[in-house]
Formats: structure tokens, C-alpha cells, sequence
């Protein structure tokens, strides 16, 4: 079963998963995620197939900008529809501190 828990923070939100079973490919069809505003950037965080991973960034497409975090340097941009963030810029961001 994959678990969304989202915070909201002043530049962008979180959607961290967890998935505490094994996730099937069939499961994206009926998979529902947590609605963010559009105004801001969201992070996605938790561990799990690149497959997933590559579903929210497009279900999160129409919002400002996307990034992943990564432990080790933090939030990375992956796509970005506002000028002065772009893909490749770095927040830092400790996660075990937001959620």
C-alpha cells in the first residue's frame, strides 16, 4: 500500500511516500495524489521504483516547478515553469526536520 503524507512550507510542499507492500505497475491507474496548490513548487520524497517517480513529476506538471530529494544535497529541480528556478537548482532541505 503506498501512504502520501504532504507539508506544506512556505516555498513549496512536500508529498513524501511510503510504500509498505510491493507497489504493482497496474496500481498507477487507480492511484490518486494528494492535491498541492500550483502556485508553488512541490518536493517528492520517499523511496521508490523510478517508475513512480516519473508518474508524479508528470501528474505534478501543471504546478510552478518539481524537484526530488535527494539525502545526500537536497531538493534537486527537475522541471520548472517559472522564471528564476530551473532545473538543476539545489534547495537545501532536511527531511526528517519537516516530516
Amino acid at each position: 500500500m503506498l501512504k502520501f503524507k504532504t507539508v506544506e512550507l512556505e516555498e513549496f510542499t512536500v508529498v513524501h511516500f511510503e510504500i509498505d507492500e510491493v507497489l504493482e505497475p497496474k496500481e498507477l491507474k487507480s492511484l490518486n495524489p494528494p492535491k498541492v496548490k500550483a502556485n508553488k513548487g512541490v518536493v517528492l520524497s520517499g523511496r521508490g521504483p523510478i517508475w513512480l517517480y516519473a508518474f508524479l513529476v508528470h501528474h505534478y506538471h501543471p504546478v510552478a516547478w518539481v524537484g526530488t530529494y535527494d539525502p545526500r544535497i537536497g531538493v534537486v529541480v527537475v522541471e520548472s515553469h517559472v522564471p528564476g528556478v530551473e532545473p538543476g537548482d539545489v534547495y537545501q532541505l532536511n527531511i526528517e526536520e519537516v516530516l
